[in-house]
């Protein structure tokens, strides 16, 4: 049997990973559109195979820390429709009961330790996760998804000399999608990213953010030496955001071109070049593909309705599980 066949149930389950963050945050854009989603929601589609190539590599027990834009990291690490839907419509069932919203869902069943809405936030979160791995002799790993703009942030120089001298198993994977809010990476980041990690003897590589199987190839590979003690790594990911910022942000054009945005579109897209991959190799023929994408839409629509009706959190609980010990 050649690779490809061989490994054609877990190359699958990329495929509906990457299927399930595009179906979700398609219909998380309509909800805020029809204005039924409270606060703002920072879309990840574009983004899929950096996600699921990563966490595909990692075990449930291996933590992962996010950015205020997670959906993509949260459902590629294991979360539920049903329960992120309730999240962002702020209804009890929520991983956090609704009261974290789109930009702080976390599920630590799965091992993800939480999305954060400050930039650069959760780098001290994963670099302590991984800290407290090495320290209680397990050989779980840590993953810190951000995006190019944090890289600017002090806090992430303080961790990689933290996790460089202390041969730290975290991995801090640079989501670069070309963009820092509405300001192209390239005007506000001198040198090089991967320049930055190895000033302090930090390996550091560059992939393809858009390619599932060379993301989650590098990413086994990192994983497997982090559990060796070969840790720490760095990986920037070029990749693309398809919305704006935000979901408000409705006149990118004004900072990017719709001809870049729709090259990357069509040429780049990770979803419809793996599934032509899939089809290629003989592991789905598009007719399998289309049975795919049609039973995760109506997945994602009915954990959309369950949601909508779920109830809200007591009023009683205003002060519920804000400080540490509360009940």
């Amino acid at each position: 049997m050649n690779e490809p066949q061989a490994n054609a149930e877990a190359y699958l389950r990329m495929y509906r990973q990457m299927v399930r963050i595009r179906a979700f945050e398609d219909n998380a854009n309509q909800l805020y559109l029809s204005a039924k989603m409270p606060g703002l929601t920072h879309m990840y589609s574009g983004q899929e195979a950096v996600a699921v190539g990563i966490c595909e590599a990692l075990r449930i027990t291996d933590k992962i820390t996010s950015t205020h834009r997670g959906h993509g990291h949260c459902v590629a690490k294991g979360a539920a429709f049903r329960e992120m839907f309730c999240e962002l419509l702020g209804r009890e069932e929520g991983y956090c009961r609704g009261k974290g919203g789109s930009m702080h869902i976390a599920d630590q069943s799965h091992g993800n330790l939480g999305a954060n809405a400050i930039v650069g936030g959760s780098m001290g979160i994963a670099t302590g996760a991984a800290l407290s791995a090495k320290h209680l002799g397990t050989d779980d790993v840590a993953v810190c998804f951000f995006g190019d703009g944090a890289t600017a942030q002090g806090l992430w120089y303080e961790v990689m000399n933290m996790a460089a001298l202390w041969k730290l198993p975290v991995i801090y994977a640079c989501e670069n999608n070309g963009y820092s809010e509405y300001t192209r990476t390239s005007e506000i980041a001198a040198g090089s990213l991967t320049a930055r990690a190895e000033a302090f003897g930090i390996e550091a590589h560059r992939v393809d953010g858009q390619d599932v199987l060379k993301v989650n190839a590098l990413a086994a590979e990192l994983v497997e030496r982090c559990r060796k003690g070969e840790g720490p790594f760095f990986i920037e990911l070029e990749t693309y955001r398809y919305h704006g910022h935000h979901v408000g942000d409705i006149n990118r054009t004004y900072y990017r071109s719709k001809d870049e945005e729709e090259s990357w579109k069509t040429s780049r897209d990770p979803i419809t070049n793996f599934g032509a991959w899939l089809s290629e190799q003989g592991i789905a023929g598009a007719d399998e593909l289309i049975a795919i994408n049609e039973a995760i839409r109506k997945e994602a629509e009915a954990a959309v309705a369950y949601a909508l009706d779920a109830p809200y959190p007591a009023a009683r609980e205003v002060d519920m599980h804000v400080y540490a010990g509360a009940a």
